[in-house]
């Protein structure tokens, strides 16, 4: 009996990509123009998103293109692994789904646009830490970009651009028209090595990038932007996660710039994944409405050994808020704060004890958070309204909270109290304006800043390279 003609068709498409893949096996060991890029991993093998069919006009749908190929490349992960070019163009496409030991790079000029055919993102359970949706109690919708249990996975380019066109997403968020959470730029679940670096992102329908349950993730030279009027787009959330670097980063925002995250009351508290050792360094934020840094709200999981360093905030409701509640659970401990440089914002240091967003009536109210060890030193901020606005809880004080070489210049009215502190204890040394009586002074004291290795400080990216 002879072969059908869509089995004849399946065999010539894949002796067509092996093709397209030894010649460009080939082509990176001749004198072909180079390109080179920074990454932890290296691949042997190189496919263009146009060797697949993709259609770069802004307006062809490119979704069935991207699963294709990252599925016929994920045969390599063996062998060297894969990378898969996306050349200049404007390449519409709804959630596709990454692969391991796996390059997604886009070239200087190349867009990826997310659709807004809601038909192209695919529904998601709800994550088991938060127990429904963000947006809504059903499930979710899948990421643009989305992985699960990977290893070795790398987003990358030469600044290309991820545009989520999110707005028509904000627009039915405020309208209460959604009955699944928005879908994320960039999620990648329960895995490890992962690099997303060299790119712009833009207008995300909600959070931008969110790794969540995994560990050595490197996020660099991301530069993210939203109006500052958008719905829910944080700029990076750690969730669950860790030894974690993010470094050199540019976001402006409507929600906060970095959110770290843990899990939300009795699903946070029942999976039990804290988010640790995690270092942001070089962030400028710019989020009228929200903070530079927030620890929180969702942190039943705990948050531990955060240090963040050499941070600009530029007209930011907040730098580093703590955000929390009675039924969370968890604990935000260990985390340090050096260098900060703040101009126009409304508070410089801010904790709060009822941040009593919950995802359901069935939390438990003796799950009370643990808020301690918080340091802060070397501080500027100018044209600021408030100091400090310090709540912990009633009867669960925020504790061991330290302050140390902090000027702070202010922008209101001599005889209005800067600071505001309740259920909250600690020291301060050097700081100006003179803090509340439970912030007292020592002298002579500066606050902690650990400088102990962690591995993920020690990763090097190598150079990397493919014919162009």
């Amino acid at each position: 009996m002879g072969l059908s003609l869509k089995f004849k068709t399946n065999v010539l498409s894949a002796i067509v990509i092996l093709g397209i893949l030894s010649l460009r096996v080939a082509e990176c060991s001749s004198n072909a123009e180079k390109l080179v890029y920074q990454a932890i991993n290296c691949r042997k093998h190189t496919a263009f998103l146009t060797d697949f069919g993709a259609v770069g006009d802004g307006k062809t749908l490119n979704t069935k293109v991207f699963n294709s190929a990252i599925r016929n490349l994920s045969r390599y992960a063996s062998d060297g692994g894969a990378q898969l070019i996306v050349p200049p163009g404007k390449w519409l496409t709804g959630s596709f789904n990454l692969t391991s030991h796996f390059t997604l790079f886009l070239e200087k000029g190349a867009v990826i646009l997310g659709t807004q055919d809601e038909s192209q993102w695919p529904p998601l359970a709800v994550l088991p830490s938060y127990g429904r949706g963000r947006d809504a109690p059903g499930g979710r919708l899948s990421a643009l970009i989305f992985g699960t249990n990977l290893t070795d996975v790398i987003i990358t380019g030469n600044n290309g651009t991820i545009n989520g066109q999110g707005a028509i997403w904000w627009d039915k968020f405020r309208a209460g028209k959604l009955t699944l959470t928005r879908p994320y730029m960039i999620e990648i679940m329960y895995s490890n090595q992962i690099q997303i670096s060299n790119l712009t992102l833009l207008d995300s329908p909600s959070w931008f990038v969110h790794p969540i349950y995994s560990s050595d993730i490197l996020i660099t030279g991301l530069t993210i932007l939203a109006s500052i009027y958008s719905a829910n787009t944080d700029g990076v959330d750690p969730d669950s996660c860790s030894n974690v670097r993010i470094e050199d980063c540019y976001i402006v925002s409507g929600d906060d710039c970095i959110a770290v995250k843990s899990g939300w009351d009795q699903y946070g508290i029942k999976v039990g994944m804290p988010t640790q050792h995690l270092f942001i360094r070089r962030l400028t934020c710019i989020s009228p409405f929200s903070a530079a840094i927030a620890l929180g709200s969702e942190m039943s999981g705990g948050i531990e050994d955060v240090r963040a360093e050499d941070i600009t905030a530029i007209d930011t409701e907040s730098a580093i808020r703590i955000k929390t509640a009675v039924g969370r659970g968890g604990y935000v401990k260990n985390i340090f704060a050096r260098k900060l440089t703040l101009k126009n914002m409304k508070y410089v240091f801010r904790t709060a004890g009822n941040y009593n967003q919950h995802p359901d009536s069935n939390f438990d109210p003796k799950a009370i958070p643990q808020i301690t060890g918080i340091n802060y030193r070397e501080v500027v901020a100018t044209n600021v309204t408030y100091a400090g606005r310090l709540f912990g809880i009633k009867g669960d004080p925020f504790t061991a909270i330290c302050m140390s070489e902090v000027n702070i210049s202010m922008n209101q009215k001599e005889n209005e109290l800067p600071w505001n502190c309740t259920d909250i204890t600690g020291v301060t040394s050097d700081v100006t304006p003179k803090p509340c009586a439970s912030l007292p002074e020592k002298k002579g004291v500066t606050c902690l800043f650990p400088y102990d290795k962690q591995p993920i400080e020690d990763v090097q990216t190598k150079t990397c390279s493919y014919a162009h």
